[in-house]
């Protein structure tokens, strides 16, 4: 289980690890959010860090999509 990831970390990554690592991100989110609704999760601030790490992931795509354009 992978806690706060480093925004200079995903920077080192390409696109394709990126995108990966988002899709990644999201079904473990939905899988946590299925273990909140059954009443088996253990550690519910583990949605937030998940959370946030998606939005890490979502942020660098999104810097270099800029950075692509501006080019």
């Amino acid at each position: 289980m992978v806690t706060q990831m480093k925004a200079d970390k995903l920077r080192e990554l390409t696109v394709d690890e990126l995108e990966r690592k988002v899709d990644d991100l999201k079904e473990e989110l939905f899988n946590l959010r299925f273990q909140m609704a059954t009443g088996q999760l253990e550690n519910p601030m583990r949605i937030k860090e998940v959370r946030k790490n998606i939005a890490r992931a979502k942020t660098v795509l999104r810097e270099r999509e800029l950075k692509e354009r501006k080019a």
